[in-house]
């Protein structure tokens, strides 16, 4: 399972940027929550071989009790609460202020792995000033330069060093290995109701296995000689041992659970349609390479015309994942669940098929005779051979000449025919680009 790092600190501190550092990118995962006026950011990162989950949240005022303030804190509260470790800014510019000892003060009670970043520090990597935040009583700091990346790196090794991280987390997949399967969606979308049915109607025999500190549950069953391990993020851990001031719906547990599953089942509410929430969680699937089934809960409940509304809001708003099979279902009237599991098995045996290099090859071939690739200038891309790179999502590596001029859309094209050919479905499918070295370009330098 993939570590969670929270961001916090007072307002102004640098965290937004460190965390743009350290999942180099800006394009963060926005979760909208109901009633809150600040959003959380949710972002994959990576540390060598190693990925990690990074939480940015907003300026934090453990103590206050009205208005925005208030739910900026509760949220960082629920931050820390989800969180492995936690990595708290200070600005080593303007010196310890009283809130970043109310922030301490609160960390230090959690018991959390606590990382002090002191930021804005280029430079002064032996300055005197940072001594004075030895009295947070949180360890040593780190001077960092979120703004220039001077100890990021340092910083997130740090975070990470007590954390065990799976050795063959990207191994490839055993034969007869149970499916691990996530069911991903909105809070009050359907995941428990479904999960409770298929539990009652397949009369399967279900445990709770902890095992990391957010009590993540993995139910074993079993549907007709096919072994599934369904990763919970519907709420099925006991009431006991969930800490009060964590929501109802907690997106790290969503991402959680997509990073660890082969295949989600993403439920979407016909009654509401394609909301924002649901494109992010949709994106993070594509970007984590998960193979994806589409299922529109609560059918039975929309018109004609809401149905037809509902067929182009999934078209236009989710169009990056027009390889996913959409299904509609009814998980409180057990309709439409059958074709749901056929449809889960086909994307995972899509997601794990093997290509061999002869056939890739072959179809490579043929789709360049059947349409070249487009000049460059002075080049032409020369496209000459192909093997399969992985699986789950498959990638095929093709090598060539002057592959950096291949478009966008030719490798759209591409992607197609290797879809056809190996009935590819309900998986991404990503295809690489290796260009052979010219002997001749160090020539004449």
């Amino acid at each position: 399972m993939k570590p969670v790092i929270a961001v916090v600190g007072r307002p102004n501190v640098g965290k937004s940027t460190l965390f743009n550092r350290m999942t180099k990118s800006r394009d963060a995962i926005v979760a909208d929550f109901a009633g809150l006026t600040r959003d959380r950011h949710y972002g994959d990162g990576r540390s060598g071989e190693h990925s990690f989950i990074v939480v940015d949240t907003g300026g934090f005022e453990p103590d206050s009790t009205t208005g925005i303030v208030k739910e900026m804190a509760k949220q960082t509260r629920q931050a820390v609460a989800e969180a492995d470790a936690v990595i708290f800014v200070v600005d080593v510019r303007a010196g310890v202020a009283g809130q970043d000892h109310d922030i301490a003060r609160y960390l230090r009670a959690t018991g959390k792995k606590v990382v002090l970043a002191a930021n804005k520090a280029e430079g002064m990597s032996e300055s005197p000033l940072l001594a004075e935040f030895f009295e947070l009583g949180l360890g040593a700091p780190h001077p960092v330069s979120a703004a220039h990346g001077e100890g990021v790196r340092s910083l997130t090794d740090a975070a990470l060093a007590d954390f065990h991280f799976d050795e063959d987390e990207e191994a490839e997949p055993e034969e007869g290995a149970p499916i691990r399967l996530a069911v991903a969606g909105r809070p009050n979308v359907g995941k428990s109701t479904l999960i409770n049915t298929w539990l009652g109607e397949e009369r399967l025999v279900a445990f709770d296995q902890p095992g990391t500190t957010r009590d993540a549950i993995t139910v074993p069953f079993e549907r007709n000689g096919q072994k599934f391990e369904l990763i919970d993020t519907a709420g099925l851990r006991r009431k006991g041992k969930v800490f009060e001031a964590i929501e109802k719906f907690s997106v790290v547990k969503t991402l959680q659970a997509i990073a660890d599953a082969n295949v989600v089942l993403l439920l979407l509410d016909a009654t509401q349609g394609v909301t924002d929430q649901d494109a992010h969680i949709a994106g993070y699937i594509l970007e984590s390479g998960r193979a994806v089934v589409l299922a529109v809960n609560k059918w039975d409940a929309v018109d004609e015309y809401q149905k037809q509304t509902l067929a182009r809001s999934i078209e236009m708003r989710l169009a990056f994942l027009k390889f996913a099979p959409v299904l509609h279902i009814s998980a409180i009237k057990r309709q439409g669940l059958g074709p749901v599991w056929k449809s889960i098995a086909d994307a995972h045996a899509s997601a794990t098929r093997k290509m061999s290099t002869p056939v890739l090859t072959r179809l490579l071939q043929d789709a360049v005779e059947h349409q070249t690739p487009k000049r460059a200038g002075a080049f032409r891309p020369k496209l000459r051979y192909a093997h399969q790179g992985g699986m789950n999502p498959p990638i095929i590596v093709i090598h060539g000449n002057s592959l950096e001029h291949v478009t966008d859309v030719y490798k759209r094209f591409l992607e197609g025919r290797f879809r056809e050919h190996f009935k590819l479905t309900g998986t991404p499918l990503r295809i690489e680009m290796r260009s052979s070295r010219n002997p001749f370009d160090d020539k004449g330098r």
